[in-house]
């Protein structure tokens, strides 16, 4: 019965599992999925804890986290290693909370030099284009 969930064909296991037939296949050659045992001359057959490593996977991708660290996350995902869990889930904070301040720097230029655009009329030089040619931004 290939809708069981103990018995998914490639495609069913991806349908199920929320991404392409690709993501799959990929993500076997990154080692975040193992590759199933394929009996002589038949069909590859994936299980439910596949189609649950896969959807962990996508969850700590959504959290911002690299393919490399989801790999270290699912070392650690037996449960007994909290403290290295956390130790990684901090880095990612302090990771998102820098991308934040630069989002932020970022909203400032763009709110300040669109605001003089508005003032300038009939300018000779475009307070953005002025501000992007001298900018010193990083």
């Amino acid at each position: 019965m290939p809708d069981r969930p103990e018995t998914l064909t490639i495609g069913t296991f991806a349908k199920a599992a929320g991404v392409n037939v690709e993501t799959i296949r990929f993500y076997q050659r990154r080692g975040l999925l193992p590759q199933p045992r394929r009996p002589y001359g038949t069909i590859t057959r994936y299980g439910s804890a596949d189609v649950a490593r896969v959807r962990f996977v996508k969850a700590a991708q959504r959290l911002g986290f690299s393919l490399d660290e989801v790999a270290e996350l699912l070392r650690l995902e037996d449960g007994t290693h909290c403290a290295e869990a956390r130790v990684l889930a901090e880095r990612k904070l302090e990771d998102v909370r820098d991308k934040l301040a630069d989002l932020r720097r970022i909203e400032t230029v763009l709110a300040d030099t669109v605001a003089r655009c508005g003032r300038r009329r009939n300018a000779v030089r475009c307070p953005l284009i002025a501000t992007l040619q001298t900018s010193t931004l990083q």
